[in-house]
């Protein structure tokens, strides 16, 4: 892995929230960054409880989000067209190649971008 930092994909902290201790190995001493929409897809679960709503927020206060900028917008536009990644999943994308980071990631569309630097968690 390059360096002290890493961006995650949203699969990568539900993992961790699950107690996956492969993944809490991995990720434990990196500084995370990940996307407004890792944010988003944590918080909006139709069944969520106010303690696992807790519980995120505590996880996300210790990440780096980044929200939409307009060099993000285009790379999604540009991943979008050619991977035909689902847009959540292109703005992920493009918020790790934007960054400069490896994506750490379960999901194997990711593979379809191939300006990423890919991580893939075997579950």
């Amino acid at each position: 892995m390059s360096g002290n930092r890493l961006c995650v994909d949203t699969n990568i902290l539900l993992y961790f929230l699950k107690g996956d201790q492969e993944v809490i190995e991995m990720i434990s001493d990196k500084e995370l960054v990940i996307s407004f929409i890792t944010e988003l897809e944590l918080l909006s679960f139709p069944k969520i409880t106010p303690d696992s709503e807790d519980t995120i927020k505590g996880l996300l206060n210790n990440c780096q989000i980044v929200d939409i900028r307009p060099e993000i917008k285009e790379l999604t536009i540009e991943f979008r067209r050619k991977s035909k990644l689902k847009l959540p999943d292109s703005i992920v994308a493009a918020t790790a190649f934007y960054s400069k980071l490896p994506l750490l990631t379960a999901d194997r569309q990711f593979r379809k971008v191939k300006e990423l630097e890919l991580i893939m968690y075997q579950i």
